[in-house]
């Protein structure tokens, strides 16, 4: 038989709401990076280049990873690294000659023969980025979840701003 946990055990834990959060977050992450980056066609954004397989794939790693992380966020999370992962995997997924910015710096002919190729690296370095934060976003939420002072990050230093 199964000891009945107090009220006060439901009211403490939050993991339905951080779920839903992170279900949400990766949901709306695929809906708007696909749309925006016309990875399927939609009657918002037109693509001009074709799209590769990778892409769509890069489209739901980058919608899961965003996800993942701001399931398991805590204040003590930084997401700048997540976000900047996010923006690299973007312009990595994203169609080179419909970008404005990108056209204005590097202009039509450059930017077909310089940046497109490189794309599929800018989106795999935006991934290793994203699961790099959610790998410490994990272990920051595990020592909060477990009470550790000093939480060891990625590169063996140790943090004691976890409360």
């Amino acid at each position: 038989m199964r000891d009945n946990p107090s009220p006060a055990t439901f009211l403490n834990d939050d993991s339905l709401r951080r779920n839903l959060r992170g279900l949400a977050v990766g949901i709306t992450l695929f809906v708007v990076l696909g749309t925006v980056a016309a990875v399927w066609a939609n009657p918002l954004f037109v693509r001009m280049t074709p799209v590769g397989p990778w892409e769509f794939v890069a489209t739901v790693l980058t919608a899961f990873l965003g996800g993942v992380t701001a399931a398991m966020w805590v204040p003590q999370c930084n997401l700048r690294a997540s976000g900047t992962g996010g923006l690299a995997s973007f312009l990595g997924i994203a169609c080179p000659t419909c970008n404005k910015v990108l056209m204005l710096v590097f202009g039509g002919p450059a930017l077909l023969a310089w940046f497109d190729p490189l794309r599929p690296w800018l989106a795999t370095a935006g991934l290793v980025i994203m699961g790099t934060a959610a790998l410490t976003t994990w272990r920051r939420f595990r020592a909060v979840r477990t009470g550790n002072r000093k939480v060891q990050g990625l590169r063996g230093l140790d943090r004691g701003d976890v409360k």
